[in-house]
């Protein structure tokens, strides 16, 4: 009997790494180690595990959502400004079959008109824009849900 917690990966995009730092105004004042520590505490309470991958290279993302062709139950994204023209994320999130929620701070609908596209929502479960951090940890609950994995 495999007793393994079903594993979730969770991708943060480009210039996430500056949260907390860069356009408070827009993005508040958490840092990414503080949005990573309400996800890491909401996967445990899910029965999941986690793993949690930052980057601002457009391969290194698309390598990611390959990674959970096996063994995954589910990716939460937030592909940032590759939301938006991104060809290359949106086809290697269209290639995997496990859910993925695609996931925005702001409400991406109420900022510039370039970001009210995102090429990438076409092809997930679903899209959480404009609730802040608490997007992230409600992508996760839908994420277990749907995904097969974790209480439910």
């Amino acid at each position: 009997m495999n007793n393994a917690r079903p594993r979730v990966l969770v991708i943060h995009g480009p210039n996430l790494n500056l949260l907390g730092r860069r356009e408070t105004n827009v993005y508040g004042t958490m840092t990414l180690e503080d949005i990573d520590a309400l996800l890491l505490k909401k996967a445990i309470a899910l029965g999941l595990d986690l793993e949690i991958v930052q980057t601002n290279h457009e391969g290194e993302m698309v390598e990611a959502i390959q990674k959970t062709l096996s063994g995954y139950a589910g990716i939460v994204i937030n592909p940032a400004a590759f939301s938006h023209y991104s060809i290359a994320v949106r086809d290697a999130v269209a290639a995997v079959p496990v859910p993925v929620i695609e996931v925005h701070l702001s409400n991406i609908y109420s900022r510039e008109e370039f970001r009210h596209h995102s090429v990438v929502a076409p092809v997930t479960k679903g899209q959480i824009s404009g609730l802040g951090p608490l997007g992230y940890l409600f992508a996760l609950e839908a994420v277990a849900a749907i995904g097969g994995g974790g209480k439910q």
